[in-house]
């Protein structure tokens, strides 16, 4: 049996989940029409569902989510609101039917029936589980008439990361997901990958500022807007350079004043070399290897937060383990740990 995923208290007001999913076989048949009504389909559950997309990446085989999720409200949502959010959603008709649907219940005093029908789309909200359950579903749902194929399209469940939503974590990790198309070869700069959440912005999409603004909410007294969060988080995906001309340059090219090439990844000779040269990778030279922290860590953030996850947890771990949080080392983390000690096989290898 299965154990149950790891999820923020219930208690909490607001969670941050990395998602990763990967098509069965982890054949490459993701093209550009597939993409764009993944992307589609994920802003309209993304409403549905009552979660906040902050940034992605969509690759051919593969894709990573970084969803912030806030606590369900002890109120609910009343009937009024629903039935506006659902015509919001899926358009009036929709909404009219399923308003018709209750009514009729109702009137032949079927009110638990009735009731059902509300509970059925609250359910859906306020749930990462729920979320990636319904995205994924009606994608495949979408793809296997589109292509005239049958069952499942996703390899095994989908892995979940809980990342820390203040400090330095929520900004890697959802850097480290944009880089993935510069780790694989495709770009040389994630600006110019139209299906990562940071090329969306660039482009101008205003669903992926906001999420970037999200993203780099914690380097700032207020939340950093528009231009301003764009630069803040271009930095982060060059590796927080150490200088201020080279700092200037990124923040620069972020306005839009001549951005210049990223390196790709390293292999793991080059990796390696450099390790033994300066003993640490810099943030920039691990972001663009692969790093299982971001994916198989389990819990993200400070010290503090992964083992108020642990604590939270416990039940789910021996009785000899005294704490949670373990630190990730092998590069420049600021600091950051993890829930799983992954340093004796932590794998930087150039794919994503």
């Amino acid at each position: 049996m299965r154990q149950s995923r790891l999820k923020a208290p219930k208690e909490w007001e607001v969670a941050h989940y990395h998602c990763v999913s990967r098509v069965v076989d982890r054949q490459f048949v993701l093209g550009d029409e597939e993409r764009a009504e993944f992307v589609s389909l994920m802003r309209l559950y993304e409403g549905v569902c009552q979660v906040r997309v902050l940034t992605y990446c969509l690759m051919s085989n593969h894709f990573h989510l970084l969803v912030e999720v806030r606590k369900r409200p002890e109120e609910g949502m009343s009937e009024e609101a629903l039935l506006k959010l659902i015509a919001g959603c899926h358009g009036k008709q929709r909404a009219w039917m399923i308003e018709e649907q209750i009514r009729q219940f109702r009137a032949a005093g079927a009110h638990e029936a009735a009731q059902r029908v509300i509970d059925g789309w609250l359910s859906r909200m306020w749930d990462i589980s729920q979320f990636m359950k319904t995205l994924k579903q009606r994608f495949t749902q979408w793809y296997n008439k589109r292509h005239g194929r049958r069952g499942t399209l996703w390899e095994d469940r989908y892995r979940s990361t809980l990342v820390e939503g203040d400090l330095n974590a929520l900004a890697m990790v959802g850097a480290y997901i944009d880089l993935n198309p510069v780790r694989a070869g495709l770009v040389d700069d994630p600006k110019d990958y139209r299906w990562c959440g940071y090329g969306a912005a660039v482009a101008g999409v205003k669903v992926a500022v906001r999420g970037i603004e999200k993203v780099m909410a914690h380097a700032d007294l207020r939340l950093p807007k528009g231009l301003k969060a764009m630069a803040l988080y271009r930095v982060e995906i060059y590796g927080s350079a150490d200088t201020g001309d080279e700092k200037s340059r990124v923040m620069q090219s972020a306005l839009g004043k001549g951005a210049k090439g990223n390196r790709k990844g390293f292999d793991r000779v080059v990796v390696e070399a450099e390790r033994a040269r300066k003993g640490c990778l810099t943030r920039g030279e691990m972001l663009r290897c692969r790093v299982r922290y971001f994916v198989d860590g389990a819990v993200i953030g400070s010290r503090g937060f992964v083992d108020r996850v642990f604590n939270a947890q416990r039940d789910r771990f021996g009785s000899k383990r005294a704490d949670g949080a373990r630190a990730m080392r092998g590069a420049d983390f600021g600091g950051l740990c993890s829930l799983r000690d992954l340093r004796k096989d932590m794998d930087l290898k150039v794919t994503s």
